[in-house]
């Protein structure tokens, strides 16, 4: 208070001293930079700058070397990828021979099938025409047995209303005859 006093009592066009701390006849903004002055020359006495420098070398060397693992993990990631999508290709490759492999089996079985079942009909066929022409030959066979009985039936009754023994003995004088 007493400063601001002194201001107003000087008057108005004097030079005002307001009377700040000095040290060693410095004013307070160079007391300021000699302190500056004194704390850097202690740093670089004390090699701080070094350390400083050291120290951002070692961070950024230690960025460096993330680095360079996130690239090795990319390559690597990106070589499973492609394995991986040689692998796919290979699988559906793998997927469409099998595909036409069994499409190729199932023709194969279809016409096998149908070798077989044209073999069975053709046999079966030829079965029936067997019976048919075994139950022909037995047909005609009771119809000639049948009709030789009949024959021999007829000829036995014939002969003997008709064949007296007069014409016994003269035939069989005849084929005596002939021998």
């Amino acid at each position: 208070m007493l400063n601001s006093l002194m201001i107003l009592s000087a008057g108005v066009g004097a030079p005002v001293d307001p009377g700040g701390p000095e040290l060693w006849g410095l004013e307070p903004y160079q007391i300021v930079s000699v302190a500056m002055l004194v704390l850097i020359l202690i740093m670089v006495w004390k090699k701080v700058p070094g350390l400083i420098t050291g120290g951002l070398d070692n961070k950024i060397a230690a960025i460096r070397q993330q680095l360079d693992e996130a690239k090795t993990l990319r390559a690597e990631a990106e070589a499973l990828r492609n394995e991986y999508s040689a692998k796919i290709a290979g699988a559906e490759k793998d997927a469409e021979a099998m595909l036409e492999n069994a499409q190729k089996e199932a023709d194969a079985i279809l016409v096998k099938a149908e070798e077989d079942s044209a073999a069975m009909v053709d046999r079966r066929k030829k079965m029936a025409e067997d019976k048919i022409a075994a139950a022909e030959r037995d047909a005609v066979d009771d119809v000639r047995n049948r009709a030789a009985t009949a024959a021999t039936s007829a000829a036995h009754e014939l002969i003997g209303k008709k064949h007296t023994a007069a014409a016994d003995a003269s035939l069989a004088d005849k084929v005596i005859s002939g021998i």
